[in-house]
């Protein structure tokens, strides 16, 4: 797996988790989750660990520093632009209730939007593929179709090429 989708991965995850139970402490938070993310990756690599039991981590490797140096800021653009991508979401929801849109595509679809109309440097349709693929690992096959259909309509919003002219 890249470490983009890696990092979108974990953006989702964290995004679902401060949907869910938002915390007073946003900073606090996310060093926690990064923390979380590497004690599990320790635990994993050494056959599994018992709950509740410390861990002493290591720094942390070049490459988990890559994957949150590209997820933290989709993950506090998101939070920061919540309001005016949720607005999206519910204009091209139809029939759909947004409190019933199941949260992990919620989230998935937030942080492709965000990309979408935030982040010049990732061309739209690697974001909508990316949320495509994420919502088909973490939710449902059925989800991949909804949330590329919600992003597909969006993406007409978008006033830049969809794809980098090379």
């Amino acid at each position: 797996m890249g470490k983009r989708r890696e990092a979108r991965e974990r953006a989702v995850q964290f995004l679902f988790q401060h949907d869910l139970n938002p915390p007073e402490d946003l900073e606090g938070a996310l060093n926690e989750f990064w923390d979380n993310q590497r004690a599990a990756a320790i635990a994993d690599e050494k056959g599994g660990a018992h709950w509740g039991q410390p861990v002493d981590l290591p720094p942390p490797t070049a490459e988990e520093s890559e994957t949150r140096l590209f997820a933290d800021p989709l993950i506090r653009g998101v939070i920061e632009n919540r309001d005016a991508i949720d607005e999206k979401i519910r204009s091209h929801a139809k029939n759909w209730e947004f409190h019933r849109i199941a949260a992990v595509d919620r989230n998935i679809m937030r942080l492709a939007i965000y990309e979408m109309f935030y982040r010049q440097d990732i061309p739209p349709v690697v974001s909508i593929n990316e949320a495509v693929d994420i919502a088909k690992k973490f939710s449902t096959q059925d989800s991949g179709k909804f949330v590329n259909g919600i992003l597909d309509k969006i993406r007409g919003e978008i006033l830049r090429p969809a794809r980098n002219e090379t």
